[in-house]
């Protein structure tokens, strides 16, 4: 099965005309506009350029930016600053036109080739899905954004362009995702222009429930999650443990109350952490991930998640908030945690007393969290790894814990790069979307409970209560807990927690488990979206505006 190999072709086309001086010769390492354009192969090549636009394993970072994960070096990413809250307009929080423009000068060049016409509609298709996504995520941080779908000519009156309304954005890259929703296939071949990884069918119209969902538009993003429901995907669960998992013996923090419950309880946990481990890449949750070809394209997920002393960064940890969000296995209900001082004391005098707080939890909890004394024998060649949280020591979490999920044990334990793709949109997200619209537009019904259920059966956790969560307002908090946990990670949370106003609330300072703060965190209404850099500003001769409050 080929996968996508992304050449950066399209920035080393000169956009000049060829001459006969020596001086003006075009570069023997890039491809001059005439001589390009001919071929179906110089198109799937530019193609395959664009595609690199696609977000890697920075990702992560949108949620070190929210309330569920600690982004510990300002100068990896600007999540420390943004969670810190102390941001002003020379902040650039991502706004940048470089990924616009290389899908404009592609659909304004494309037609010059002479190829399969079918192919090179499709080709098109998935440039508009790239770019479509690029503007959402800019609109995302900065809400009005200039909608340029057109290569600009380097002229004051051109490059000095106003902000376009939110709304008429949005618009329009609805308009394209259901346009190219009708031209692209529901799947690929692995032939050398169906390569794995392409966008598909269902890619861009789970964007698009993804973007109705994020302006409330409810009934049609039940609809569009709907239409991606029927289109073949599945939960990936496995059936059996490896060797090096059924070493692991979580008997000391779940009470099984038979074999058949330990069964449960472990496949469930790897079923859930096995979605990201380049072993089961393409299974049947993956809607859209960003590829990496092995020995040739390596992603640092390792590297900015394991601690210190297995070679990681401990780069982006896991909050207590998240921690405390896992739910009992036994009960599918919040568990009880101690007060901050307690647990300090505790981890100080009672290491066996601290871990206490753990258990019995949500086995994603166990697939997604490293905490004191955890185990992980499939990380180390030795296998015989447990978790210790050394407080100050180099490249150590400041709070305590680090990140378990998307780590691939198996390229540490063999000292290798990771190759892992990284997963942009999956299933449950198209589940949970179906289940929070739905319910926001017509209340609870079955459906709603089903397509929550699916995941949490999946985890090992009991159904919801119907009982309990048969209000509108008590299901809606059920579903927001459910994303809290299911898609932690994954770049959702900085979105989730503004559009649904939680952010005052929630963007609160951060202590470790010692109780000592680990990061000073304060609220403005202003940071529901990010300030225009004031360079951006300066560059367009005060025709950008900025937002309000910066």
């Amino acid at each position: 099965m080929k996968k996508i190999i992304y050449f950066g072709l399209l920035a080393s086309i000169s956009l000049g005309a060829c001459s006969d001086d020596f001086l003006e010769r075009v570069p023997l390492n890039s491809v001059s506009e005439e001589n390009f354009w001919k071929t179906d192969n110089d198109v799937n090549l530019a193609v395959n350029a664009i595609y690199a636009t696609l977000p890697g394993e920075a990702l992560m970072y949108d949620d070190a930016a929210a309330d569920i994960a600690h982004g510990q070096y300002p100068w990896e990413s600007s999540a420390t600053v943004i969670s810190s809250g102390v941001v002003n307009s020379s902040l650039d929080a991502g706004w940048k036109y470089e990924d616009q423009r290389k899908a404009n000068y592609f659909l304004e060049n494309v037609d010059k080739a002479e190829m399969d016409q079918e192919l090179k509609e499709r080709y098109k298709a998935e440039v508009r899905f790239l770019r479509a996504y690029s503007y959402f995520r800019m609109t995302t941080l900065f809400g009005d954004i200039p909608l340029v779908t057109s290569v600009l000519e380097f002229t004051e009156e051109q490059l000095n362009i106003p902000r376009t309304p939110k709304s008429e954005v949005i618009d329009f890259i609805i308009s394209e995702l259901d346009a190219v929703a009708s031209v692209l296939p529901e799947s690929y071949s692995g032939a050398k222009t169906e390569e794995v990884g392409r966008i598909t069918k269902g890619a861009a119209l789970t964007l698009k429930a993804r973007v109705l969902l994020s302006e409330a538009k409810y009934a049609e993003a039940a609809a569009t999650a709907k239409e991606v429901m029927a289109l073949g995907y599945s939960l990936f669960k496995v059936s059996s443990e490896t060797a090096s998992d059924k070493k692991d013996n979580y008997s000391k923090f779940a009470t099984f109350a038979n074999a058949a419950e330990e069964q449960k309880f472990r496949l469930a946990l790897r079923s859930y952490e096995g979605i990201f481990h380049q072993i089961n890449e393409g299974n049947s949750e993956v809607i859209l991930d960003r590829q990496y070809v092995v020995q040739t394209q390596s992603n640092y997920i390792n590297t900015y998640l394991m601690e210190g002393s297995i070679g990681g960064w401990s780069s982006i940890t896991p909050t207590q908030s998240l921690v405390n969000s896992y739910q009992s296995f036994k009960t599918g209900e919040n568990v009880a945690v101690p007060s901050a001082a307690i647990r300090a004391e505790r981890y100080n005098k009672d290491k066996t007393a601290f871990v206490e707080e753990f258990k019995n939890r949500d086995p994603r909890f166990y697939a997604s969290i490293l905490f004191e004394t955890a185990p992980w024998n499939a990380l180390t060649p030795e296998g015989n790894y447990t978790y210790k949280w050394i407080d100050g020591a180099s490249n150590m979490s400041k709070t305590g814990y680090n990140f378990r999920k998307m780590v691939d044990p198996a390229a540490n334990r063999e000292q290798l790069d990771n190759h892992s793709n990284i997963i942009l949109f999956r299933y449950a997200e198209v589940l949970l979307t179906y289940a929070e619209a739905q319910n926001e537009a017509s209340g609870p019904d079955v459906s709603v409970y089903d397509a929550v259920d699916q995941i949490r059966t999946r985890a090992g956790m009991p159904v919801l209560n119907r009982t309990k969560y048969a209000s509108k307002e008590a299901l809606r908090e059920a579903i927001r807990q459910e994303r809290k946990v299911e898609l932690a990670l994954e770049g959702v949370r900085y979105l989730d927690i503004r559009r649904w106003k939680i952010a005052p609330t929630v963007m609160t300072n951060i202590y470790s488990v010692k109780n000592a703060l680990a990061q000073e965190r304060i609220w403005d209404d202003k940071l529901y979206l990010m300030p225009v850099p004031q360079a951006q500003i300066d560059l367009s001769y005060g025709v950008l505006e900025q937002n309000k409050g910066y």
